[in-house]
C-alpha cells in the first residue's frame, strides 16, 4: 500500500465545496444588529475549530454588513500561522492564492469586451467566429457553442484537468481541445472545466487591437479602479509583498485529522505568472488576494459594480446581474435540510441558505482553499481563506456557515461535526485501498508492458516497470527514473506489489503509478513530487489521487499490446455523469493510451 496519504485534490481543483439545500423563513432585509461579528466569541470558535482539524496553517476571514442606517461594517482579521515554522501570523493583508475565484474576474472580464460597443460580440457569439481553430471532438458543440456555454460549463466536456502540463501555453491547450472525449452532449449537463475559462480568457488578446493578457486587463479594467493594491496575478508582485501566506500540505497523515508532517509549498506556485502578464493558468485560476481587498470586492458585488468608496460605476450592474444568474444546474437535489439546489452562473453558484439567497464561489488549488459568498438581499459578505490545503475546505465552510447563522441571528448549526464525519468517512474509503488475496495472473508477464504509450490531448508517457530484481539501463529513460524515485518520490510505492511508474508533467501531477491488482488491471494513485521549502533541496511525495476508483486497464490484439484505458473518474466528469460503457477496454476508457513502442 502507499506509504503517505492525502484527500483527492484533483476533483476539487479550482472548485472547492459546492452545497446547497432548502428551508425558506422569513428573512430580515439587513442584519439583525451591527455588533462585531469577529468578536473574542467567534475568535474562540475559529482557533477551537482550526485546533480540532489540527492545521498546521490557519484562516483570514472578511465579513462585510450594510447596518440599518446605511453604513458599511467591515471586519477582517487572521487566525493562525502564514508559515509553516509558526514564526508569522496570519493578517487581513495575507495574500493567498484564491484558486477558482478568479474566474469570476474572467466572466466580468468577458462582460467588459461584450460591452464595448466597438467590439460586436454578445454572450450569445460562435467561438467559432471568435477563436480561429476552435474545435471539439462533438462537431455540434463546436458549431453552436457560445461565450455563455463555456462560461457556465455545459460543452459537453468534463474537467480533462490532467490534459495540461506546466509547460503548456493556451494555444498550446486549445489545440488540443478536439482530441479530449466530451461525457456528455452538448448542453446535456453542467460539468465544471477549467480549460474554458482558459480559452476564455484569452478573449482580450484575440478582440482588442493591443491584445492585451486577462491578467493586464483585469488590472487595468477591475483592480486598478477598485483600489485593489493586495491583489494581483504576479507571483513577483505577491512574492515582493512580504505579505505572500505559505501553502501548506501534509504527508504521513494516518487518520483523518493527523497532524502528519506539514511542509510549506513553493511559494508562490506554478498557477501564477511571474510577470504582470500571468500565464495560461490565470484565467481559471491565477489571481492572489487579501481578505482585505476581498471585503472591498464583496462590497462591490453588493454594490452592483460601484466602488465602494467613490461609488463610481466601474462594472456594469447589468453585467454583476447576468454572471450572478442560473444558467446550468450543479446541484439538484438539496445536500442538506438548510441548503437548496444549486445553479451556476458565469463563475457564481447561487442556492439558499435557510431561506436566506446566497451567491459565491469556492476555489482550490495547490496549498490553498477559498470562498468567496455574499447575501444579496441583506446586504452581507463573507470570504474564508485558508492556506491547509488537505483540511482547508471544510475549514472555510464550516466558518462561513457559523458567522452567517450568528449574523442572522440563527442557532448555529453543527457543521463541524458534520463534516468531520464525511472527513473521516473519505479518509475510510481511501484508506481501504486492498489487493485481492489471490490476484488473477495478467494476460502478459509482470515488466512486458514497459514503452511508450501516447493519448493526442494528455501527450506521451513511459510506463516503466519498477523491481529490484532486475534494473534497467541507467542511461535510458526508465533508468533515469529507477535513480530518481528515491529523492523525488520517497516513500512512493509498495515494493510488494508489481508496479508500473510514468513522469508526466502535468499541471497537477509529476508521476503517475500503476499498481497490479488484478489480471489486467492497475489500481491508479497519481503523485506530485514537491520540492521543501528550507535550505536543504529536499523533495517529499504528495498524494494527489489515491483510491479505489480510478484504475488502468490493459488491452490486448493477440499477441501485441493495443494499449490501457483510464476509468474511475480521471476524466472528471462529476455525478452527474455515468460510468461510461462498452464491450471493449477502449470504449470503456475516460482517456485511451496507445502503445506506441
Amino acid at each position: 500500500m502507499i506509504a503517505q496519504r492525502a484527500f483527492c485534490i484533483a476533483a476539487l481543483i479550482l472548485h472547492g465545496y459546492a452545497t446547497s439545500s432548502q428551508d425558506v423563513f422569513t428573512y430580515p432585509q439587513t442584519p439583525k444588529n451591527s455588533n462585531a461579528i469577529l468578536n473574542p466569541t467567534t475568535d474562540a470558535f475559529i482557533r477551537n475549530t482550526l485546533s480540532e482539524w489540527n492545521t498546521p496553517g490557519g484562516v483570514a476571514v472578511a465579513v462585510v454588513r450594510l447596518d440599518s442606517s446605511g453604513s458599511w461594517i467591515t471586519e477582517t482579521k487572521g487566525y493562525g500561522n502564514a508559515t509553516v515554522k509558526g514564526d508569522v501570523p496570519l493578517t487581513e493583508d495575507s495574500m493567498f492564492a484564491i484558486a477558482s475565484n478568479s474566474k469570476l474576474f474572467t466572466a466580468l472580464a468577458t462582460g467588459l469586451l461584450i460591452s464595448n460597443e466597438s467590439l460586436s460580440v454578445s454572450w450569445d457569439s460562435k467561438i467559432a467566429s471568435l477563436v480561429p481553430g476552435w474545435k471539439l471532438q462533438d462537431p455540434i458543440a463546436t458549431a453552436e457553442s457560445t461565450i455563455i456555454d463555456l462560461a457556465c460549463h455545459r460543452t459537453g466536456l468534463p474537467r480533462h484537468d490532467l490534459m495540461y502540463g506546466r509547460e503548456d501555453n493556451i494555444t498550446s491547450i486549445f489545440s488540443r481541445f478536439e482530441y479530449m472525449d466530451p461525457s456528455a452532449g452538448f448542453r446535456e449537463t453542467w460539468q465544471y472545466n477549467n480549460n474554458m475559462y482558459m480559452l476564455l480568457s484569452y478573449l482580450p488578446e484575440v478582440l482588442l487591437p493591443h491584445h492585451p493578457t486577462i491578467a493586464r486587463f483585469v488590472k487595468e479594467n477591475i483592480f486598478d479602479p477598485l483600489g485593489l493594491s493586495g491583489t494581483t496575478y504576479s507571483g513577483d508582485v505577491a512574492r515582493s509583498s512580504g505579505n505572500y501566506a505559505q501553502g501548506m500540505a501534509r504527508e504521513k497523515m494516518d487518520f483523518a485529522f493527523a497532524y502528519g508532517v506539514p511542509h510549506a509549498l513553493q511559494s508562490p506556485n506554478y498557477w501564477l505568472g511571474d510577470g504582470e502578464d500571468g500565464n495560461y493558468k490565470s484565467g481559471a485560476g491565477g489571481v492572489v488576494m487579501s481578505v482585505k481587498d476581498a471585503a472591498t470586492w464583496i462590497q462591490t458585488l453588493l454594490l452592483n459594480g460601484k466602488n465602494p468608496k467613490t461609488l463610481e460605476q466601474v462594472i456594469p450592474e447589468e453585467l454583476i446581474e447576468l454572471v450572478s444568474r442560473g444558467f446550468s444546474v450543479t446541484i439538484p437535489k438539496a445536500a442538506w435540510p438548510e441548503l437548496s439546489p444549486v445553479v451556476y452562473g458565469a463563475g457564481q453558484e447561487r442556492y439558499s441558505y435557510r431561506g436566506h439567497e446566497i451567491v459565491e464561489h469556492g476555489g482550490a488549488t495547490t496549498g490553498f482553499m477559498t470562498q468567496v459568498a455574499r447575501f444579496p438581499h441583506e446586504n452581507v459578505g463573507i470570504a474564508v481563506f485558508s492556506n491547509d490545503e488537505n483540511h482547508g475546505g471544510a475549514l472555510h465552510e464550516i466558518i462561513k456557515w457559523y458567522l452567517a447563522d450568528i449574523i442572522f441571528g440563527l442557532v448555529p448549526v453543527d457543521w463541524n461535526a458534520r463534516l468531520q464525519a464525511q472527513a473521516r468517512s473519505a479518509f475510510e474509503q481511501t484508506a481501504s485501498k486492498f489487493r485481492p488475496t489471490d490476484p488473477k495472473t495478467p494476460s502478459k508477464p509482470f515488466g512486458s508492458l514497459e514503452g511508450l504509450y501516447s493519448n493526442p490531448a494528455y501527450g506521451e508517457l513511459r510506463l516503466c516497470w519498477i523491481t529490484s530484481e532486475v534494473l534497467p539501463e541507467p542511461s535510458s529513460e526508465c533508468g533515469i527514473l529507477n535513480e530518481e524515485l528515491s529523492w523525488a518520490l520517497p516513500g512512493a510505492g509498495n515494493s510488494s506489489v508489481p508496479t508500473y511508474i510514468a513522469k508526466w508533467d502535468k499541471a497537477w501531477s509529476t508521476h503517475i503509478v500503476l499498481e497490479h491488482f488484478s489480471e489486467d488491471v492497475y489500481n491508479v494513485t497519481l503523485f506530485e513530487s514537491r520540492l521543501e521549502v528550507g535550505p536543504e533541496e529536499r523533495y517529499w511525495a504528495a498524494v494527489v489521487h489515491e483510491g479505489n476508483a480510478v484504475v488502468a486497464e490493459f488491452a490486448f490484439d493477440g499477441d501485441s499490446i493495443s494499449g490501457f484505458g483510464l476509468s474511475g473518474g480521471i476524466w472528471g466528469a462529476g455525478a452527474a455523469v455515468p460510468p461510461r460503457k462498452g464491450k471493449s477496454v477502449r470504449q470503456r476508457s475516460e482517456v485511451w493510451y496507445g502503445y506506441s513502442i
